[in-house]
């Protein structure tokens, strides 16, 4: 058996246990891909983690992100998390931004404040959505076609299927059959009135053990990409997610000059300590 140092941090929290928790294991070289996999059975979160040396030169850390059922090549509150717990142990980047491997290339990090923003990172699949997929999906959330405004595909590594409807409210009404979701990750985004906790209420719903995800920062990575890109959102806005599951995430996003969109929240490391592989 290995020791290894061992995080838990609580990401898009605007105060603890109101975010996504995510497991990172420090250091785990050597680890089997079995291991791996096992442990992120075990803790049954949405993601676990697992800090590596990088292999590219211009990389600060590798990362692997697995769920319960496999392994990503990116996910966005993961990506945030492990951040936090590889700073809150000493890691000390090249250069002011933060340079993340994983399985989708390079992914940026920069800090501001108590908060961590990653750049978004482009579509393994984008564009329109067949009749056929989202009559599916929408059968799946119980909604009619028609009260989709909008909807693509904005698959940034975890396959997602981006809808717009009218409303937060209605976002918020919705009763998935979660049994019917099987192959599909359906993410529903609806804007809050002018009193809102937010500008947009976001909803994300995934087969198998997740269920329904307290608050992705993939998710609202490729909103953000296709929403902002389509002039249907402004350049900066806030997301509330995790309302139905009694969460508060609290993510911000914002453009930069370049036209980039970063997906931006709190991370604080709540559980520090070792395991044993």
């Amino acid at each position: 058996m290995t020791t290894l140092d061992f995080s838990q941090v609580d990401v898009f929290a605007p105060a603890p246990l109101t975010g996504n928790p995510v497991a990172v294991v420090h250091d785990a070289v050597g680890l089997t891909d079995d291991q791996l996999a096992a442990f992120a059975r075990w803790t049954n979160l949405s993601e676990t983690t697992f800090l590596l040396p990088p292999t590219d030169p211009a990389a600060d850390y590798r990362l692997r992100i697995f769920t319960p059922s496999g392994e990503l090549p990116f996910a966005g509150h993961p990506t945030l998390g492990s951040a936090r717990a590889w700073l809150d142990t000493g890691g000390v980047p090249a250069d002011e931004v933060i340079v993340q491997e994983c399985g989708i290339g390079l992914v940026d990090i920069r800090r501001t404040d108590d908060a961590l923003a990653f750049r978004a990172p482009g579509f393994l699949r984008s564009g329109p959505v067949s009749d056929d997929d989202l009559a599916r999906a929408c059968a799946a959330l119980g909604i009619a076609v028609d009260e989709v405004a909008h909807s693509s595909w904005i698959d940034n590594g975890p396959g997602w299927l981006g809808m717009v409807l009218a409303s937060a409210e209605r976002v918020l009404a919705i009763e998935p059959d979660l049994g019917a979701l099987t192959g599909l990750h359906l993410g529903v985004i609806g804007p809050h009135g002018a009193d809102g906790p937010a500008d947009h209420e976001v909803r994300a719903f995934v087969p198998g053990a997740i269920g329904e995800d307290p608050v992705t920062g993939s998710l609202n990575a490729g909103f953000a990409v296709w929403l902002v890109g389509a002039a249907l959102v402004p350049a900066d806005y806030t997301v509330r997610q995790g309302t139905a599951l009694q969460r508060a995430g609290d993510v911000r996003i914002t453009t930069d000059a370049a036209g980039d969109q970063w997906v931006g929240g709190a991370a604080r490391t709540l559980i520090r300590g070792t395991v044993e592989l």
